[in-house]
């Protein structure tokens, strides 16, 4: 073949590639901070406007010049827009970012009838199936039919159905959520 035609069949499969790619990240949620996370801040230029900080359990964070402001549940570039923001009162045009060190915050528990209860980090999106797997699988006493989902949403709890046995059939899979930081799976 031609290196010219090699050349851009090569181009064509790298665009096509990129491109896939771009739409496969952009089917992805974003991640949202959380309590218990840390978040390196950098303001290009600026070395004292440089460093790590934890956001604290009431959701907030502290940096130099820019004071106290929210963190919990905004993502990484709506943090990196509101630093920019603030500091544009004592820098012109500040070059701001912001990146997630530590995702501490992002747990999920599970308890009861498994045999390794407890919580567990969670680096990627875990359903309800991968959570019980994470905690070592059920014991023999687990009631699979009556597991529940605790979650805390807007200060109310609410209790979501799993039944283990549906799912393990390939029915009702709809059930298998991906869990949210904070979710609890209940097996009784």
């Amino acid at each position: 073949m031609d290196r010219i035609v090699v050349r851009g069949i090569l181009m064509f499969l790298l665009l096509v590639a990129a491109g896939g790619a771009s739409a496969w990240a952009a089917s992805e949620p974003a991640y949202h901070v959380h309590p218990g996370d840390v978040l390196t801040i950098s303001v290009w230029n600026e070395k004292d406007l440089q460093g790590d900080t934890l956001v604290r359990p009431d959701g907030g964070l502290s940096f130099p010049l820019v004071g106290n402001l929210q963190a919990a549940g905004k993502t990484i570039p709506q943090i990196q827009k509101e630093v920019a923001s603030k500091l544009s009162k004592f820098i012109p045009d500040p070059s701001v970012t912001v990146a997630l060190k530590q995702n501490n915050g992002n747990l999920v528990y599970v308890i009861g009838q498994v045999n390794k209860p407890g919580q567990y980090p969670v680096n990627r999106y875990v359903d309800v199936v991968q959570a019980l797997s994470m905690a070592g699988g059920m014991t023999p006493y687990a009631a699979t039919g009556k597991i529940k989902i605790l979650r805390r949403e807007n200060g109310k709890v609410t209790a979501i159905h799993f039944d283990y046995g549906e799912v393990e059939k390939g029915e009702n899979l709809k059930q298998d959520i991906v869990l949210q930081s904070g979710d609890v799976v209940l097996v009784p």
